[in-house]
């Protein structure tokens, strides 16, 4: 049997995942029109490329846009039996017939001001028996006597074959049948979103500093631990929850990322001792701006990590505008570009600071382009 290929499938960073899913959702429910209108979806990608965060920003999206109520089921196919999909037989009321349990993943509220998400994550990783079932409910929406309700939408995803990752190929009788995209790592797209939630600042301005290592999965290495921007967001997780001392945190670190990544992340971490303090700048000492390239990039993911902390205090905003004028033009412009990240409705804040539109008449034409 002809198998799929990925070759002829569009590809797409996280962010344009969730703005071209999440505005045709949204159009969708807007016209009235069936959420089928919308094949199911199926992404492709390398282990840690963020499919599972597309899909709960996707939810977000469609949240925003039509106010309705947005739950993801999530459901790792890898875990489940096909006996977990279709229900348990029992006999009916008079024992004359076998019926199936409905399974926990389609006790779905059906109200019109609700939309469910159903993510079958790993499906080609799963065994060909969960396959035919999760098939079943990503082409039909129905597995055995079980059916979705009308407000569901169906994404699927899984690792391609390439990736040595576990999976199996996907027959093109199934693949015709879905919309394809292949998720592709972007360290613009990953900075952004890493902004809007606020990513551990050493991760972001190391990565900055660093971009090749958003991103190292490398298929023909026998490596446990290697960096993703899954693998990333943990190392962030464990920063900002636990201890932000990568010294004192590097063993875990290494566990996450691999060592080799682990050791240049702790030797740049060395850089935030040459850093004037962020209370001073946004307090408008206007101390001494740093001269070396990896302390830029370290003072801008600060700079914009306080930002963000103190996003309503727009006199101090205000100073650390100030203080970037100061800064060499290209780092000024990707602090400035990064504050647009912290939340959509900063722009207008901004606006409102005279350093900013003055810096913005001057210095603007250097955003095109800028990280």
């Amino acid at each position: 049997m002809s198998e799929i290929k990925h070759g002829n499938i569009p590809t797409m960073s996280v962010e344009k995942v969730v703005k071209r899913l999440g505005d045709a959702y949204s159009a969708v429910l807007q016209k009235g029109l069936p959420l089928k209108t919308v094949p199911s979806v199926m992404l492709w990608g390398p282990p840690g490329v963020g499919k599972s965060q597309a899909v709960r920003q996707i939810a977000q999206v469609i949240r925003e846009k039509t106010k309705k109520d947005v739950r993801v089921t999530d459901v790792r196919l890898l875990l489940f039996n096909p006996i977990d999909l279709r229900g348990i037989p029992t006999a009916n009321a008079d024992k004359t017939l076998a019926i199936w349990l409905k399974p926990q993943i389609f006790q779905m509220d059906p109200g019109e001001d609700v939309v469910n998400v159903l993510f079958l994550d790993e499906i080609s990783a799963a065994p060909q028996s969960v396959q035919a079932a999760a098939y079943q409910i990503t082409l039909d929406r129905v597995v055995g006597e079980h059916r979705l309700p009308d407000n569901c939408v169906v994404i699927a995803a899984g690792n391609r074959v390439t990736d040595r990752s576990v999976a199996f190929k996907m027959p093109k009788a199934l693949a015709n049948r879905l919309l394809h995209i292949e998720v592709e790592g972007s360290f613009k797209a990953w900075k952004h979103w890493a902004i809007r939630t606020g990513v551990n600042e050493k991760v972001v301005g190391f990565l900055s500093f660093r971009q090749s290592h958003l991103m190292a999965f490398d298929p023909a290495s026998d490596d446990l631990a290697f960096p993703t921007p899954r693998a990333w967001e943990m190392v962030s997780d464990l920063l900002n929850g636990v201890n932000d001392n990568v010294d004192e945190m590097y063993p875990l670190i290494a566990g996450i990322v691999g060592s080799g990544t682990a050791t240049e992340f702790r030797t740049w971490s060395k850089v935030y001792q040459e850093l004037p303090a962020i209370a001073d700048v946004f307090g408008g000492s206007m101390p001494e701006v740093p001269r070396n390239t990896d302390a830029l990039y370290a003072l801008t993911s600060s700079m914009v990590a306080f930002a963000r902390a103190h996003q309503d205090n727009m006199d101090q905003i205000a100073h650390s505008v100030r203080f970037a004028n100061r800064m060499p033009p290209d780092f000024g412009t990707i602090l400035l570009m990064d504050y647009l990240h912290i939340d959509p409705a900063f722009r207008e804040k901004l606006m409102a600071i005279p350093e900013y539109a003055k810096w913005m008449q001057t210095k603007g034409s250097l955003m095109n382009g800028s990280v």
